[in-house]
């Protein structure tokens, strides 16, 4: 878990927070893009003039994405700078506006697990391509049209659209 101290960052002003989450973290959990491996977050805390708390910092690791033609797997990388603003929700007018979430200053600490869950989700392509040329599977079949070709017997019209055929001969 990603926690911050608020009694300690209200001493110290700013935090470093540092970690190394497993790919196998509950946090990652349903999160459709496995992790090929730790995933590094590098984060600054301070508090704003305001009483807000600012968490700015950056977010990487290695991906294991699927190409969404072939299904082949495809290696990636995700690095994404976050900025987070967090408002105590005691204040007056503390809504969460999707912008600043609250937090409870009372708590004694925030939880940063969910926040910094939801941005490296936002940042993972869900798009991925194994190259630009891919040809995908066949829709019918499911032969790898890169690799073989499709076997399928040619389909037959539908006769249904015979009327609409005969008008575009004519």
């Amino acid at each position: 878990m990603l926690r911050l101290d608020l009694m300690r960052l209200g001493r110290e002003g700013s935090i470093r927070i540092e970690a190394r989450i497993p790919s196998e973290d509950p946090l990652w959990q349903d999160c459709e893009v496995p992790f090929a491996g730790p995933v590094g977050i590098d984060l600054r805390a301070t508090y704003a003039g305001s009483g807000e708390v600012v968490v700015r910092g950056t977010v990487e690791g290695d991906v294991r994405n699927e190409c969404r033609r072939c299904l082949r797997e495809v290696p990636g990388h995700v690095r994404t700078e976050l900025t987070m603003v967090f408002a105590d929700s005691s204040a007056e007018g503390g809504e969460d506006d999707g912008d600043v979430r609250l937090y409870n200053e009372r708590a004694g600490d925030l939880d940063l697990s969910k926040p910094v869950r939801e941005e490296v989700v936002l940042a993972i392509d869900p798009y991925v391509v194994c190259d630009p040329e891919c040809r995908g599977l066949c829709a019918r079949c499911g032969a790898d049209l890169n690799t073989e070709p499709c076997t399928c017997p040619e389909r037959e019209p539908d006769p249904r659209w015979d009327a609409l055929r005969a008008l575009k001969e004519e």
